[in-house]
């Protein structure tokens, strides 16, 4: 039988592996960077100069905007399927859906007002 441990983000580390937490702590971005790139399973987000670039949390800015998920797809024009892909965290949004989060998260109201009038 193949269990898959289910883990959200703050949870605390599992103790029962044999993983090294302090060395993993240790790591420079550079060399999560680098890792990440010698794994298929684990591509690295896109890389800025700067750093990793901004990723929108989608249902934070969904709920700090007081919309539902059919609110907040209706009024930005996304599917309501991919909105929950984002929150639930099965896909994450491609270069162009990012960039449309960040301009949304930066000025909602002039995005949606925008589109109304379109």
């Amino acid at each position: 039988m193949n269990t898959k441990l289910v883990r959200n983000p703050g949870d605390p580390l599992p103790v029962d592996t044999d993983t090294d937490w302090a060395a993993v702590a240790a790591l420079t971005e550079e060399e999560i960077h680098a890792a990440a790139l010698d794994d298929p399973d684990a591509q690295p987000l896109p890389r800025d100069g700067k750093g990793l670039r901004k990723l929108v949390n989608v249902k934070k800015l969904r709920e700090r905007l007081g919309m539902t998920q059919e609110q907040f797809a209706a009024t930005y024009r996304i599917p309501v399927g991919t909105v929950r892909d984002w929150e639930q965290r099965r896909k994450t949004p491609d270069a162009p859906a990012r960039a449309y989060l960040v301009v949304i998260e930066s000025n909602p109201e002039l995005v949606a007002g925008t589109l109304d009038a379109a």
